[in-house]
């Protein structure tokens, strides 16, 4: 990443960043000059781009082969009703660009995979993964390991969400893979089998924004964390997660 000037404009609109010491003016350029991969542009992944385009991250691709549909509706922020039928992604990046027509919002209308997979995670400096199965966050783990990407993970269903940030460029973090080491195809559970209050997803959401923002800006992340929320009686708990010397993803590293 490299640093970028602000203009009267861009320091106006970043004001209430530049005013926090650990970002200031510094922090503010290195989020410009920025990119960002958001898999998934659904309910975790809506909060997640709408906040990393207005903090000014200056790249974002955001990846997801659905279309919009009705029910998404009650909890995916980044579409409305005029977007139903449209996809995801497209619809993402133009309510993106609404609140910030000065970065890039790239979207990607598919299902990433294999080498192309790989060649998205090495071409971004952060991967925030807002998908909703086992099958994809592993394999989204597997390339960040390999890329040394840093990958910022949330998940919510019902009422419970978690978040977890894996930093494979540090030796002492752990990567997802050595929290949940069981690669099955089945979702932990998709909204559509259990359902998901609709403010929890954004809550989280909007905490992979925190942390993605924090990492690109130079604020040291929460690593080695697995962070827990119960919207039910409104609790959070954290689990410290070490790395696992044996971990079939990582632990060769």
């Amino acid at each position: 990443m490299e640093d970028r000037e602000l203009d009267d404009e861009a320091l106006l609109r970043y004001s209430r960043h530049i005013l926090l010491p650990e970002i200031d003016i510094a922090g503010q350029r290195r989020l410009l000059a920025a990119r960002a991969l958001i898999v998934g542009a659904g309910g975790l992944g809506s909060p997640a781009a709408l906040y990393l385009a207005s903090a000014g991250v200056g790249r974002i691709t955001i990846v997801d082969d659905d279309a919009v549909e009705l029910s998404n509706l009650q909890r995916q922020i980044a579409h409305d009703t005029a977007s139903l039928g449209q996809g995801k992604a497209a619809s993402a990046a133009r309510r993106m660009l609404a609140l910030n027509p000065t970065i890039e919002a790239r979207p990607l209308a598919e299902r990433l995979s294999g080498q192309r997979l790989m060649d998205e995670v090495a071409a971004h400096d952060l991967v925030l993964d807002c998908s909703d199965n086992f099958a994809t966050r592993h394999a989204v783990n597997r390339a960040c390991v390999a890329a040394r990407v840093p990958l910022v993970s949330g998940a919510a269903v019902r009422f419970s969400g978690q978040l977890a940030v894996f930093d494979s460029r540090d030796a002492a973090s752990p990567c997802y893979h050595c929290l949940f080491p069981d690669e099955g195809e089945a979702s932990d559970g998709p909204c559509a089998t259990f359902g998901v209050l609709s403010p929890l997803v954004g809550a989280i959401g909007s905490l992979q924004a925190v942390e993605a923002v924090k990492l690109l800006a130079g604020v040291p992340p929460a690593l080695g964390k697995l962070t827990l929320y119960d919207a039910l009686d409104g609790s959070f708990k954290q689990i410290r997660v070490p790395r696992d010397p044996a971990c079939a993803v990582c632990g060769g590293a």
